[in-house]
């Protein structure tokens, strides 16, 4: 049976955008700020929390912070506005592999739904035909979603590097959108995606190629530039899936598919057990079960999404080679020559789809200390045929996603540093990055901030407890009456006999 909002359907964005103040209204959203202010001991002002990243994840965190009356923050992302995140930059399916029916960021308000949305434009007939979502269209709902609920994103602000200031964090700025070279926050909260604790898996037998032969999946590709041009591509997964057809369907004479597997991926291992009982129970499991449960989703892979398979094999100009691991690559010429485990193969330009790493220092933004953080690794050694050195260098955060130091007492300050990002899946799950468990995410570190400051400043709580003094009751409400007197006898009790 279809069921949807006789009022919303087809009536545009106006429409929803007073659905939403007033679902707000109703729940008295956002409340009014309850944590002190503070000052640096020079005056500066400080903020309760900066957020890195203006994307889903980001602008989740800050709607789940401002609802629970955490309202001294600020979001910075060093896209222009509206480019936020990988949508509209480096990311180049046709449509979101995730299911429409999510709810998403939308921390439990159905008004904030990308249905409610869609449906409010088109109606409630096309979200019944719409199957997936197209990748730029959920770009317009980011959008919409940042605008509507008048999240402060401050674009085009670079964080170049953070540094410890007593108890404090501070932020060294960049970019045309920085009002200031730097700011001071008590919380960091790093919202910043895929590459968020880490950055694009550069193999190394590209060192013998120009920079101008070859680019990673999440670089700014010319695909124009491809027109009649051999193109060889590393890797199957969805990345390099995407970039494929693009570089076909800009007219690339062919593309290769070096694979070192002997077969494609084709079960999403991780859709299997998906459940509130895992979003919730996954960060509480021990250390072998949870490595023992990420372990087997790195080695199994996530295969592309079937449509975006087929957009490339629709091409007959397009080969998947299996079992071709590289071996070395080099320069003739112009020409990029592969060798692999199957032969040579030679090409005109080479595209990496060997997604990203996880490797703290290679943040410029925890330059100079990115050694102290906890890893996998430093915590846990699993049996040998679990070995996986990729998921060892994964940050060990807490359920608050905050770093934790390698040397307890050498970093405490790193506790103010919060993973809310693909860095932290293998100690929390999939709920800092991914579309289905971002707003439960955002409800666990919004919460933690909470406590955290409440406890913090309970020396400010305590007097704000004794100073109040606003009276419920104005002392015309009632008369006080005198207990009436009565006769001795009736006071005195006969003792039994």
């Amino acid at each position: 049976m279809t069921i949807s909002s006789p009022t919303l359907s087809g009536a545009g964005l106006e429409a929803l955008n007073e659905r939403v103040r007033f679902d707000l209204a109703c729940l008295n959203l956002p409340p009014n700020n309850w944590v002190p202010t503070h000052t640096a001991d020079d005056g500066q002002h400080v903020h309760d929390v900066v957020i890195v990243g203006g994307g889903q994840c980001g602008l989740v965190a800050a709607f789940a912070l401002l609802s629970g009356g955490i309202r001294n923050i600020r979001i910075f992302d060093r896209n222009p506005a509206g480019r936020e995140g990988p949508w509209v930059n480096y990311a180049r399916m046709e449509t979101l592999r995730s299911p429409k029916t999510l709810p998403g960021p939308s921390y439990g308000h159905a008004s904030l739904t990308f249905r409610a949305w869609y449906e409010a434009q088109f109606g409630v007939d096309a979200w019944e035909a719409l199957d997936k979502i197209p990748r730029p269209m959920w770009m317009d709902y980011l959008r919409w979603y940042r605008e509507v609920l008048a999240l402060p994103v401050e674009n085009e602000v670079n964080v170049e590097h953070v540094t410890p200031e007593g108890e404090l964090l501070k932020l060294e700025l960049s970019g045309p959108g920085a009002e200031r070279q730097s700011v001071l926050t008590r919380k960091l909260v790093m919202a910043t995606g895929r590459e968020g604790t880490g950055a694009p898996k550069i193999p190394d037998f590209v060192d013998a190629l120009p920079r101008t032969a070859w680019a990673h999946t999440a670089d700014d590709i010319d695909f124009n530039a491809l027109e009649g041009k051999r193109v060889l591509v590393v890797g199957v997964g969805a990345s390099a899936i995407d970039n494929a057809a693009e570089a076909l369907e800009h007219g690339a004479s062919n593309v290769r598919f070096l694979i070192r597997r002997a077969q494609m991926p084709t079960i999403n291992k991780m859709m299997g057990i998906g459940s509130f009982g895992f979003t919730h129970g996954y960060a509480s499991l021990p250390d072998a079960w949870r490595w023992r449960l990420m372990h087997y989703s790195f080695i199994t892979q996530t295969p592309p999404p079937r449509g975006s398979t087929l957009r490339v094999s629709q091409h007959e100009n397009a080969y998947f080679h299996f079992e071709c691991g590289i071996e070395a690559v080099r320069m003739e010429g112009s020409e990029v020559v592969v060798t692999t485990r199957q032969g040579e193969v030679r090409g005109d330009f080479l595209i990496l789809g060997t997604g990203f790493q996880i490797d703290p220092l290679a943040r410029t933004e925890l330059a100079g200390y990115a050694d102290r953080i906890l890893l996998w690794r430093d915590c846990y050694q699993p049996p040998e045929e679990l070995a996986h050195e990729e998921l060892g260098k994964f940050p060990y955060v807490g359920r608050d996603f905050a770093f934790q130091e390698r040397e307890p007492g050498t970093a405490p300050w790193l506790g103010n540093i919060h993973c809310f990002n693909y860095g932290a899946s293998v100690s929390l799950g999939k709920v800092s990055g991914d579309i289905p468990g971002i707003s439960e995410g955002a409800s666990w570190l919004a919460g933690a901030i909470a406590a955290q400051f409440y406890q913090q400043d309970i020396a400010a709580h305590w007097q704000t407890l004794q100073d109040y003094d606003a009276p419920e009751l104005q002392g015309d409400e009632w008369t006080a009456s005198p207990l009436p007197s009565c006769p001795d006898q009736t006071l005195q009790q006969k003792a039994p006999r």
